[in-house]
């Protein structure tokens, strides 16, 4: 249930409380909303502070890294005095100092098959920061299956891809785009091709704008459409998605119905 807002809170959210498409409602919603983010990481970074900034009432954090010098570059929830400190207290530790309105829930864990669905069962809407292909296609068919909102970015080098995938709507999932994952020697990873440490800040950003916008209720959702940015051309694409009825998740005739599918640990 939303909760009514203390005079602290007031001065706090204010530039949210003045906003029409916000407003006294939708904060309250936000600090009453409960998101999943996984990976702590570069994507993981801004988009656990900008909600914690805002407001979401509880964040769930899923990592088992732990923060190394080669983090710092671009993983700003993190400090140099945390090296080797387990990223999910690391962050937990930054929002805490940043907003102690905030619920911190840190899940040392790696995300696999066998806990995805009691994971996200407890969350209202579910971030992917992670930068593997099978988290990735684990958390689009594990949040499909429990109709869960999916906020989904991705990045490499200078470029980065962003989704909403909504289960109670007409628009794709994540295997509509992409049916099956790709060869594992196909997409290098960002130790192996490199990561513009910026992009990070672009792309967590943008997610959590779209995580917000959804808790909020503004209806301007990026659903069904495909963002990506080119850090090289300043440039943004949005491109319009559609539903594949042969898909092997949400089509006509589903395969996947539940998580045996993932039988290798993310």
């Amino acid at each position: 249930m939303p909760m009514e807002l203390t005079d602290t809170q007031f001065e706090r959210y204010a530039r949210h409380l003045i906003l029409d498409e916000v407003g006294e409602e939708g904060q309250e919603a936000l600090l009453a909303a409960k998101v999943l983010v996984v990976g702590a990481g570069g994507l993981g970074s801004p988009l656990l502070l900008y909600l914690a900034a805002a407001g979401v009432g509880t964040l769930g954090i899923v990592d088992d890294d732990l923060v190394t010098l080669t983090n710092l570059q671009r993983q700003v929830v993190h400090v140099t005095a945390s090296i080797g400190t387990a990223k999910v207290m690391s962050a937990a530790n930054t929002i805490r100092r940043l907003n102690p309105d905030v619920r911190v829930v840190t899940h040392n864990a790696r995300l696999t098959s066998a806990n995805a669905t009691k994971l996200i069962s407890a969350y209202d809407i579910v971030a992917d920061g992670s930068d593997n292909f099978a988290t990735r296609y684990l958390l689009n068919d594990a949040t499909q299956l429990a109709g869960k909102i999916l906020v989904s970015a991705a990045l490499l080098r200078f470029e980065g891809q962003l989704f909403t995938f909504k289960p109670d709507s007409v628009g794709p999932c994540y295997r509509c785009v992409f049916a099956e994952p790709p060869p594992p020697d196909l997409v290098p990873r960002c130790e192996q091709a490199g990561i513009f440490g910026a992009l990070c800040g672009v792309m967590g950003s943008l997610q959590a704008t779209e995580v917000l916008k959804e808790l909020v209720g503004i209806d301007d959702s990026l659903a069904g459409h495909m963002l990506l940015y080119d850090a090289l051309g300043s440039t943004f694409r949005k491109i319009k998605l559609k539903r594949d009825p042969d898909c092997k998740l949400c089509g006509n005739n589903p395969a996947i119905t539940d998580l045996s599918v993932h039988n290798v640990i993310s």
